[in-house]
């Protein structure tokens, strides 16, 4: 089983969520996707969390647009964390606004961890950190990554460095 299940509240929502799934994939954590409505398939998210728990899933990362209730319905089943994604939709007018609201507004006692609107990659990140703390190789994997990001900043202002030196050069002549 997957130790982290990332649920989008539709098909729509896959685009901007596999992301999250090539984050988890790349370093090697186990995940699975899946489709369920807070609102129209409620017994099937209740059922994909706990057969999710019983098999072993760790942390739950939901992403849903406009009234974003999903996280939180996850949240009302489970004491695993819940990562909350909001998401921008077409269909509202409010640009991922509302979706932010209905996700990061809960009760007390029924907490969703929100990243940023379509912020699927952080979500993912923040999953694995979250499990890095009881994974040491899943740690160093992350910290490969982190300094694989800064070798890679180095080098573009390496490259922007000897740009702006060229066009100096040819402005000179």
């Amino acid at each position: 089983m997957a130790r982290v299940m990332i649920i989008i509240g539709s098909a729509s929502d896959t685009k901007k969520m596999l992301p999250a799934k090539k984050v988890l994939d790349g370093l090697g954590v186990e995940c699975e996707m899946h489709i369920a409505s807070a609102h129209r398939t409620v017994k099937r998210t209740r059922e994909l969390v706990y057969d999710a728990e019983r098999e072993g899933c760790k942390i739950f990362i939901c992403a849903a647009g406009m009234a974003a209730h999903l996280a939180g319905a996850v949240a009302a089943h489970t004491i695993k964390p819940v990562i909350g994604v909001p998401l921008t939709s077409a269909a509202s007018p409010l640009i991922g606004l509302d979706s932010l609201f209905s996700t990061v507004e809960m009760p007390s006692g029924i907490p969703v961890a929100t990243v940023a609107i379509d912020g699927a990659k952080n979500a993912a990140w923040l999953a694995a950190q979250m499990l890095a703390m009881c994974d040491q190789e899943l740690a160093v994997k992350i910290l490969k990554a982190r300094d694989a990001e800064k070798e890679k900043i180095f080098a573009d202002d390496e490259k922007l460095q000897q740009e702006l030196a060229d066009a100096g050069q040819k402005e000179e002549v």
